[in-house]
Parts: C-alpha cells; structure tokens; sequence
C-alpha cells in the first residue's frame, strides 16, 4: 500500500468520486490545456454556442441575464470601486468578448478594451424600507436589460445609493460570458482589487494564463471532428427510447413558441430532514446532489404517471484542474434518465441515480445539442427535448464578508428576479444555503399556488424519503394533511334513501300525488299517470304468469311509442329488470345480448313479430288488447327489492362482444333522487326524450319524470334522427328540459335552432367542447355538463356551465359518490395533478353480467373506504381543481407515444374543434404500415370544408409541431357505434399517404421556394425538397439552421431571426416569408440591382447564381 492510500480512504464518498474524475482527466496522454494563438476568428465553446443560438432564436431575450448585487454598508469610495471592476473587464477577455456570425457560424472577437458601461442611481423614499424596496426595483430594471451580444460588454455596473453609508451594488453578466462558479471568483477578485486600490496600490491587470478562448479552441481541437463521437454514442444509447417530453401538469396550454418569461420560488427544507438527507447520502455512498435528484425525479414521476424520466442536470464543466480558475461559461446540461418501474424503493431509485450520474460525468464533455443532434429528434420552438425540467446543485465557493471597510451581503436572487426562466421548471439547491430550495417556473405554463403546492409535496416526499428510504416509492406520502382534509370535504355527499329504495316504488308514490297530470306525450297520443299505470301494472300480471320475478332478465325490444315505456314499467313492477334491445341493431348483435343475458321472457310489439331476436321461451307484446281488469288496479305482489337488478345494459367492449352492466335498484334511485335536485326537474314539466332507450341516460330521461310529476315527450326514432325534423319539434312543442350528446346540439346549431326561452340543456354522452357550450348557452335558461360510465349508474358528476374561457368541468360528485384521483400505484393524488378517475359508492353496478374476470378486473377493493367498499375504475384521466370540481382531460387510452412524445389525442381534437368551419373533430394514431406510425385528424365540416394548409396552420399556432398530423381526411360523417359515439376502429385509411410518393409530391412553384429547395438540397444532402416539407423533419438542425439563415441573407439581403425558421418551417411557408420581406427593398435599391444584372448574358447570370447558392459570393 502506497502512503498515500490511508489519505484516500479517509476522504469522503463525494470527494473520493471528485478525486477519481479529476484524475481521469489528468490521466497518461492527456495534456494539461495550454495557451493558444489566437487565429481570426476564436470559435466559440460548446457552451457559448448554445446560448448563441438561443440569443438568435429570440433576440433580446433576458433569460440568460447573470445579475448579482451586493449590499455594501459602510465608507464608500466610488472611484476605488469603479476602477476595480474596470480592472476585471480589462483582466478578463470574456468580459469584454463580442460574438459575431461569418457565414452563420458564429465567432468570439475580443475588444482590446472597452470601458465599463457604469451608472449610479439614487433610490428615494420616505423611510430605509421604502428606499431599499426601491433600490431592489431599480436593480431588477437594470437586470431586465438585455445584451446586445454582438456588440456590448458582457459585464455592466449600477451603483444604487440607499442611504449615506449603504449602497447597493448591482452587476450584470450576461451567461455566454460567465458562470456561477466564475462570479465567485470574480467578487473575491474584486475585494482584493478594492483592498489594493484603497490601500493606495493598483488593482491586478495581468492577464490569467488560460483565458475562455483558450478553453474554445482546445474543445475544437480535441473534442471537434470524431472526438466526441465515443461520448455521443454513450448518451445515444443512454437515451434510446427515453421519452423526450415531460408531461407536467400545467394551468394553461403549452404555447406554440417558449417565451422564457418566469418566476422564482423560494423554500426551505427543515433542519433535521436536511440532517437526516445528509446522513442518507454517507450511508449509501452517494452525494448530496444526487439524493436531491432522485426525490426531484420521484416527484415528477408522481405528477406526470411516467416512469422514464429525464432532467437536464446543469454540471459546472471544470473537470479538469486547469479549468477551475478560468473565468467564463462552462455549464454543460447532461440528460440525466432514470427508470421508475414496479415500485422501486427510494434507496433503490438512489442508487440507480448514483450510476447514471457517475456514468454522465465521465462523459460530461458532449453538449447537450450534439446529443440532440445525434439523435435527430424532431424540434421545436415550444420547448427543448429532455430539458424541459432542470436541476442545478451549486456548490461553488461561499463569498466572504467584508472588502475594504465595507460589509458585503449578497442580495439573494429572489429579489433581483426579472421575470424570466429557462425551462418549464427548475430546482435549485445550493450547498452553501445548505435548507435552501429554489424553484424557478415558466409563468406561461403555471400560476405560483401550483409551485407552492409542488414545493411543498417536494418537501414531503424528502422528509418520508428520508426518514424511511427503503419504503416503496409509492409509499411515501405527498398530501399534506389539509389535503386529505379537502378530499374528504369534496367527497362528503351523503344523502338519505327512501325507505323503499325501487324504481317502481318510487313511481307508484307520483301516481298516487298526481293522477290525473299527464304523464306520456308521443305523437297525438297523451296518456295520464293513472292510465299508464294502470297498463303497466295489467302487463306485469302478465309478465309474473310468465315466471318474471325479482332477478329475472327481460329482454324489451320494442320502437320509440308508449309500449316502451308501459312494458319498461310493467317489467320493473313484475320485480325483473330489463334488458334494452334495440330494433335497429344487427341481429347477431341483438341474438348475443340475449343469449348474454339467459333471458327467457320478451316484451315486444306486434309489428316487430316477423324480426324477433334470437331464442326465448316467452314473448310478450306490450300493444296486445289486455284486459284492464282489476288487476290492473296494483302491480303484482312481491316486487325487487333494493339490491335487485333493475336492468341490464349492453356497452361495447374491446373484444369486439358487447358487455352487460347490470345495475341495482337502489343505485337507479339514488341517481334519480340527485338529478332530481340537481340539474331538477320539477312536476309539471315537460322533459324531451330522444336517446335510444339502449343508452344509459333513457333513464334519466323515461323514468326520473315519473317520480317528480313531470311529463314526458317521447320522440318517435326517425325525428330523432332527422336535424330538421328534431329542430322543428323542439321550435313547435313547450318543452322545460332535454338532454343530449354534444354531437346532437352541434347537430341543431348548424341547422339554424337559435335557442328556446326557459329550456333547460342537459349536455352529456362524450365531452362538451367549450365552443360549442359557448354556442349553447344564449341558447337556454341553464346548460348543464353530466359526465359518467354506464357502469355508475349514468351520471357520477355534474356541473352547470357558464360563460368563460377555461375547458368544460364535470362538476362534483352526485348524492353518495365519492371520486378519488389515483396514480398507477392506486395512491390518491393532489389537486391539479392528472391520474385516472375511481368512483365509488351507491351508483357503483353490481358488475358484468356472466363476466367475473372482467368485474374483478374494473371493480376493485376500495382502500379510502370501509370495509368491502368498491370502486369502479373508469380509464378516464382527470384532476381535481383547486375549487373541489373536476376536469375530464380524455381517456388513458386515448394518450400515445409517438417518436419519444407522450400526445393526449383529445387535446389535438379540442383544438381543431375551435375552428368555426369544423364541426367535429376526431385525431387516431395509425400504422397503416409496419413501423409508420403517424397521427391522422378526421374532421366533419359545415359548408365548405377547410384545407389541409388551413387545418395544419390553426394546429401550428396552438400545439408543438409533434402534435401536428401528418394527414388529414374530411368526411361527410363519422361512423358510429350503436350507441352513437364515434367508431373509432372504422375510420378509413388517408387516401394520399403522407411522405414521397410521386403521386403527393408537390414541386416547389413560386422563384423562392425554387432557390431555397436548391439550397435546402445542399444543406440537408436531400434529393428532392416539396412545398410541405418540413426543414427539421429532413434532418435539420441548429447549426444547419443558422446556415440556412445566412445563405438567405446572402441571396436576399434579408436578415431573418432564427425564430422565423422554427415558426414557418415549411418551405411554402418559408419562401412566403422570405418574399413578404424581400418586398421590403428601397424602390432605388432596386433600381440599382436591375441596373447591375441587366448587363448580363443569361451564362454569366447563371454562373453567378450558382456561386450564390455554393456560398462563393462572399469569398
């Protein structure tokens, strides 16, 4: 053993993991980094380029605006300050390092000297609070400037006075410049200036041995050409199949084009939990860092419900020895991916950080943009792929406190904040603020409640996986007790049931309130409560001689007229529960229900005898002349009883046999008492009824009015169906209330219904887009939002709609439901947080009829409950809001993965909705062939149907370009399942397949996109460029870009921002662009430029284009 071992083994895991890189890097063959010349044009590092690139993309920008500000209290001496900094800016080339672009590739050109732009200000106010709250304002103005890259210093100073011996000192740097690290170093520069030049010396001017430019032609010379390529290729495997967005729960949609604009927030982490976070890192050889990554990691694993997630983790880039003193920007971003599959404990999660980390600092030299670059992701300009979330753990030297008679505090950056942000979210820990958390957030994307509430799950999530590190994941708790407290609150829906919880019981009180109010209107036909219960107890005499009684099946196949609802109530009263059959369903179809059911008995119509379904002992029609006898008098003795069946409800399943819900008694009259209430039906009423009684919601609309006195008007199946006819009824007949699909009233609108006085609108089915509510609404008295699976009884929320801009609510439980928000691991999940959407209590179904596998399978245990409680899982993805109400987002199902990006469809369909030419929208994901996955939107127009440009330009401005299908199809109408809801397995295949068939190709036309197809050629290698090509889908990437930008310059004169690029992609587009600004030239710069090419022969013209496009007109 060496002597130097025992020393080794004494150091920390953390400073032995440091001891191991840096020796790494100074390994046998690899020189220590010296000084170079200096050619012309000094390229920039890896780092700077991409904060070029960024400045570029859109100018101005501030969020990479380093500001740093000191409080000074004591004797000021102003010059010997002034000249300190002054002495920095000539020390230090990158202060004083402009950055220029030849040919679009950016350079560094360092000004011999340049003087420190300087200011002072004074902060007025009545007292010392005032005047420092003024001081602070005054500095976040001055650090709200932006750089002029191409032309300012990269270091500026404002000198604030607050009071005669307290001064505020604000600096800025911008980051192509300077990092964290080198602000440290460059203030304890500065206090040793100051010392020196207040003692009456002079301030250290000499020039550090290795300068940032130094540092950029060595990166160029090593790790330029193939040097990287050992790096890129760790992280491409690394990275192969990560998803490269992350699905953060927002309170506004992502916008097309990120803006940076953001906020801080500001927490701490108790001192024990810290303590405990520390001992956790000794114990399992890890660092403190990497325990606060993994946490970060769990939690957005809990708020996005996916378990590949990566952070952008920000590393200082100062590996090697040689680089620590070197003051510039060093700041590498490394996609930091870790898996959370099963339920990994935190101890386990963190070792499995450790590894990643370790791994990724042995390849920390490969820019984040090569990695991306490598992988030939698409990009976009809403957002950067894999670093949407960001972590930094500062750890560079703490400052010291005095300089020169003066005492320093560095005001915190919380108080020098501008409003900006460089991802969607980021966490800050800083070691020498050893509690404190800083949260950085896109103010575009989220409101400061959602990070404090974020913050505080962070805090929990520490605090249990701290205190129990080898505990399940999901296990460790997020909510906060107020939390629980709050789900409880919303969930408290309790409500009594009548002594006789049965539909027919519950009908049979109306009767005897109201028997003479009309009951039924069909056509020309009324008929009062007590003839229709006279009838239907008359048919239930029959249907009892027929052995139906309590848990007997019924199957009820009978046309829109009074038979239906005399033989649905002449079912329930015998005790049985019936089983819909509609007539115009195929009969393999309607021979499976029954044969699913065991139904022995049939309640049909005479007209319907030559169509009859499948096999059953006993048919029984509803319009045969029966005797109303006294027996007609009282339904038959013995009827259901509460957990009794009252029908069975077929619903499509994914096995492609439909599946039978059978539902209770007592939930069918638990869901009629609330929307009794709730959106009301009052007696007296009338009560449209137009769902095919095969729907669930017939319920809602042939049984709630007869226990309320209210009357039903029963429309006959064609007029149903029929727009104009349905129109003309609803404009013609005094109606209170009626519920339908959103497709139904879209349906109405278009045909010219403008609304009717006092109606009360029931929205339900499918979700109410917020256009088509924004329709309905000056339509009606109330509009109403119902949402629920059949297997709930019909409606398990509800809601009533006003006027806004926010998405449609399904509202708040109905009497005796309880909703909880889970994540996979069935763990219950904070408001605004999306998980998939239980309910439980006494609308819940006793399950699927002759299916146990598929009951256990979607009823499950309730573990929020008592004992033997349910839930019923519903696949739809949903979230609670702040006020208690739920949000609907789509179903599970519906969320692909598409080339890395995890898409909800439902979101690409609300927004194509809101064009006012398209009345439907539908996007599936196809693979017509192997491996060609791609998303298609079906859309239903009024009047002239919109174009594919129209449909893919309202989808650009909105959504992320990976959002935007590739194809689009217009049809008439959209098939249909039996229950009237879209067939999605239907919908036909494109009939031009989206890529290079000759049959799709479409030739550049306009001068512009002839000449910009010729150099996309030659930029992208591509053998053939269309109009709706797409530049970054042909493999273009930002260096290309900013070639492209210049060649363009060079061929029009024009100066485009790189953002122009990222918004008009397309080459139609583009050229558009390119010619909308070529316009712009001076009437006598154009009479020039005519006057110098009309000399020339078409060769010589030719010749000189040519030399434009190959970039030999500049050299």
């Amino acid at each position: 053993m060496s002597d130097i071992d025992p020393r080794i083994a004494e150091l920390s895991p953390a400073k032995r993991e440091l001891l191991r890189q840096l020796s790494a890097r100074q390994r046998v063959g690899q020189n220590r980094i010296q000084p170079r010349t200096r050619p012309e044009r000094i390229p920039l590092t890896f780092g700077q380029r991409r904060l070029w690139w960024l400045d570029r993309f859109l100018p101005g920008m501030t969020a990479y605006n380093l500001p740093v500000g000191l409080w000074l209290d004591g004797e000021l001496d102003r010059v010997a300050l002034r000249a300190a900094l002054q002495a920095l800016l000539d020390r230090h080339e990158t202060l004083r390092t402009v950055f220029r672009a030849h040919d679009g590739d950016p350079y560094q050109h360092i000004l011999a000297r340049i003087d420190l732009p300087w200011q002072e200000l004074s902060a007025s106010g009545a007292n010392a609070d005032e005047r420092e709250a003024e001081a602070l304002r005054l500095a976040r103005v001055e650090t709200a400037r932006a750089f002029d890259l191409g032309r300012d210093a990269m270091m500026r100073a404002t000198l604030i006075d607050v009071a005669a011996q307290r001064h505020l000192l604000v600096l800025g740097f911008h980051h192509i410049a300077i990092d964290g690290w080198s602000t440290n170093a460059l203030l304890e520069e500065l206090q040793r200036a100051y010392d020196a030049l207040r003692a009456g010396g002079a301030a250290d001017t000499g020039a550090p041995a290795l300068q940032i430019a130094d540092i950029a032609l060595w990166q160029h010379e090593t790790l330029g050409g193939d040097g990287l390529q050992p790096q890129l290729d760790y992280w491409s495997e690394r990275l192969d199949g990560a998803l490269t967005s992350l699905d953060l729960p927002a309170d506004r949609p992502r916008p097309a084009a990120q803006s940076f604009r953001g906020a801080l927030y500001l927490s701490e982490v108790p001192a024990p939990v810290y303590e405990q976070l520390e001992r956790l890192a000794r114990e399992r050889q890890a660092t403190l860092s990497m325990v606060f990554l993994a946490a970060y990691q769990a939690l957005l694993s809990r708020y996005t419900a996916q378990d590949d997630i990566t952070v952008g983790m920000g590393v200082a880039g100062r590996a090697r020895v040689e680089l620590e003193p070197v003051i510039g920007f060093f700041v590498n971003t490394l996609p930091m991916r870790t898996r959370i599959e099963g339920d990994p404990s935190f101890a386990q999660l963190l070792a499995q950080v450790r590894e990643s980390v370790l791994g990724a600092m042995e390849h920390a030299d490969a820019p984040l943009d090569r990695i991306l670059e490598t992988r030939r992701l698409p990009r976009s300009a809403s957002h950067t792929p894999f670093a949407q979330a960001l972590f930094f753990f500062q750890n560079y030297p703490a400052l010291g406190l005095s300089m020169g008679g003066l005492q320093l505090r560095q005001a915190h950056l919380t108080d020098l904040s501008h409003g900006t942000a460089q991802g969607d979210l980021s966490l800050f820990v800083n070691q020498h603020a050893p509690r404190e958390l800083m949260l950085e957030y896109s103010t575009d994307l989220f409101d400061r409640a959602r990070i404090e509430r974020l913050c505080g799950h962070l805090l929990r999530l520490l605090a249990s996986a701290a205190a129990t590190p080898d505990a399940p994941l999901s296990t460790l708790e997020l909510l906060t007790e107020q939390e629980h407290e709050e789900l409880a609150r919303w969930n408290d829906t309790a409500r009594e049931l009548p002594a006789d919880p049965t539909i027919a019981a519950q009908i049979q009180a109306q009767v005897e309130r109201t028997p003479d109010a009309i009951a039924l209107r069909c056509g020309a036909r009324e008929i009062g409560y007590r003839e229709l219960d006279r009838r239907a107890n008359a048919l239930a005499h029959e249907l009892r001689a027929a052995g139906v009684g309590p848990g007997e099946l019924v199957g009820l196949y009978v046309e829109r007229t009074p038979e239906m609802l005399i033989g649905l109530l002449a079912i329930l009263k015998a005790g049985g529960a019936y089983v819909p059959l509609d007539p115009t369903y195929p009969a393999d179809r309607l021979a499976y229900m029954l044969e699913a059911s065991a139904a022995r008995v049939l309640v049909s119509q005479r007209a319907l005898a030559d169509s009859l379904p499948g096999d059953v002992a006993t048919v029984i029609y509803a319009d045969a002349d029966a005797a109303l006898d006294a027996r007609a008098e009282r339904a038959p003795d013995g009827g259901a009883g509460p957990r009794d069946p009252a029908y069975v409800i077929f619903t499509s399943g994914s096995t492609g046999k439909p599946k039978g819900v059978e539902i209770q008694q007592r939930s069918a009259v638990n869901l009629l008492r609330s929307v009794a209430r709730e959106p009301g039906l009052a007696r007296g009423q009338v009560l449209c009824a137009i769902s095919t009684l095969s729907f669930d919601i017939a319920l809602f609309e042939l049984v709630l009015p007869l226990t309320v006195g209210a009357t039903i008007l029963l429309v006959d199946r064609d007029t149903a169906r029929d727009g104009l006819r349905l129109r003309r009824l609803v404009d013609e007949t005094a109606i209170d209330v009626m519920q339908a699909t959103p497709a139904t009233w879209r349906m109405l609108l278009e045909l010219g219904w403008s609304g009717k006085a006092g109606i009360k609108i029931i929205s339900t089915g499918e979700a109410l887009p917020r256009e088509l509510a924004d329709r309905l609404l000056p339509c009606a008295r109330e509009l109403w939002n119902l949402y629920g699976p059949t297997e709930t009884t019909v409606y398990s929320a509800l809601c009533r709609v006003h006027a806004g801009s926010g998405p449609i609510l399904v509202g708040k439980p109905v009497d005796n439901t309880q909703i909880h928000i889970v994540d996979r691991h069935m763990k219950r999940l904070p408001a605004g947080v999306p998980g998939e959407l239980l309910i439980g209590g006494d609308g819940l179904a006793t399950g699927y009829r002759g299916r146990p596998d598929l009951t256990a399978e979607k009823f499950i245990s309730d573990p929020f409950g008592a004992p033997g409680g349910r839930l019923y899982r519903s696949g739809d993805l949903a979230l609670w809001r702040r006020d208690g109400t739920i949000e609907v987002i789509g179903r599970i199902d519906h969320q692909i993965k598409l080339r890395g990006f995890r898409i909800e469809l439902g979101e690409i369909e609300s927004v194509l909705a809101q064009l006012p030419a398209v009345t439907q929208a539908v996007v599936h994901c196809r693979e017509d062939r192997p491996g060609d996955q791609r998303l298609v939107a079906y859309v239903t127009a009024s009047g002239e149907a919109p174009s594919t440009a129209a449909l893919r330009d309202h989808l650009k401005a909105a959504l992320p370009d990976y959002m935007v299908p590739s194809a689009f199809v217009v049809l008439e109408r959209f098939p249909l399942t039996p229950n009237g809801k879209v067939d999605r397995r239907a919908l036909p295949a494109p009939e031009a397949v989206a890529g290079g068939d000759e049959a799709n190709y479409d030739a550049p036309v306009t001068p512009e996109e002839q000449t910009l197809a010729a150099i996309w050629q030659q930029l992208l290698g591509a053998p053939r460029i269309g109009r709706g090509d797409n530049f970054f889908d042909l493999g273009g990437h930002s260096l290309l870009a900013t070639r492209l930008l210049a060649r363009i310059e060079q061929q029009y004169g024009i100066e485009l921002p790189l953002r122009a690029l990222f918004e008009d992609a397309t080459l139609e587009r583009l050229a558009a662009r390119v010619a909308e600004a070529s316009a712009e030239l001076a009437p006598e710069d154009l009479e020039s430029l005519l006057t110098s090419l009309e000399h020339l022969s078409d060769e010589e013209a030719s010749a000189r284009l040519a030399a434009t496009l190959s970039g030999g007109a500049h050299g």
